[in-house]
């Protein structure tokens, strides 16, 4: 068995082949010493691991592995995904939104970390529960596919009201910049926790379309675990982006780049 694994801040990704067939698994980072356990109860097998808390894996880990710089194999792993999905291109932007997010500009099979923003899925869900009390991913996401921004998200066509805005009307002017202080008491959970998502997304997709500039391509491949089960803020990153003149692509998958990634060179070494 050739098993990947991406340790991150929030899940453990892991991708493995057996008789062939690729699989995908993903627990919370408290499962960590379960993942292990599994990893050493494993036998014949050829194991490589990466991600922020690769380090802690592997100290509970009976044998050797192989590790991998998470950029590296993030970018093997996406390349991977989007050549099976016959989306490969020769020039993209790769934006992995985690529990931050990381942007960076793949050309000619090279990447380069353009830089990122402490904005993505522990904004998310930090952010939700201080506002409301939620604490589960699970819950704010269905919750939020409930709620309207309209009370609380200032729109530029707010702002020109009565006359042509100079630049789209549906922009946001800002996150939760409408006058709250006569309504705070009556918006709901629904309505707050959709425009969290709403700030995440806007944010995410805002930067990676200014950083896209720098990659000289107008494709930018979103990954990472904040899309899992969340269509609501890959609803507000696709418009986005779009609206900002950029193309957004969502490979299957695309929160196991790093397990693909690291499982890939593995492949390359051993079969």
């Amino acid at each position: 068995m050739i098993v990947g694994i991406d340790a991150g801040g929030t899940l453990i990704k892991v991708a493995y082949t057996e008789k062939e067939v690729v699989h995908f698994q993903k627990y919370p980072i408290a499962e960590i010493e379960q993942v292990a356990d599994w990893v050493n109860g494993l036998v014949d097998s050829k194991v490589c691991v990466t991600g922020g808390k690769s380090g802690v894996l592997v100290s509970l880990l009976d044998q050797p592995v192989k590790e991998m710089v998470e950029f590296e194999a993030t970018h093997l792993g996406v390349q991977v995904l989007l050549e099976e999905a016959g989306l490969l291109e020769d020039a993209y932007l790769v934006t992995n939104v985690g529990t931050g997010t990381s942007i960076h500009c793949i050309q000619d099979n090279v990447q380069r970390r353009l830089g990122g923003t402490g904005v993505g899925g522990g904004t998310l869900i930090g952010l939700s529960h201080l506002l409301t009390g939620v604490t589960h991913y699970d819950e704010i996401v269905a919750l939020a596919r409930q709620g309207s921004r309209d009370r609380i998200d200032l729109k530029v066509k707010h702002i020109y009201e009565g006359k042509e805005p100079p630049i789209s009307g549906e922009l946001t002017a800002s996150n939760f910049g409408q006058n709250l202080f006569s309504i705070s008491d009556e918006l709901t959970k629904e309505e707050l926790l959709a425009t969290v998502i709403g700030l995440v997304g806007e944010t995410v997709s805002t930067v990676s379309v200014q950083a896209a500039g720098q990659c000289r391509s107008s494709t930018i491949v979103y990954i990472g675990s904040s899309f899992i089960d969340n269509p609501l803020l890959k609803e507000v990153v696709t418009s986005y982006t779009i609206l900002r003149g950029s193309v957004p692509v969502f490979p299957e998958n695309g929160e196991f780049s790093g397990a693909v990634g690291a499982m890939s060179v593995l492949k390359k070494e051993y079969v």
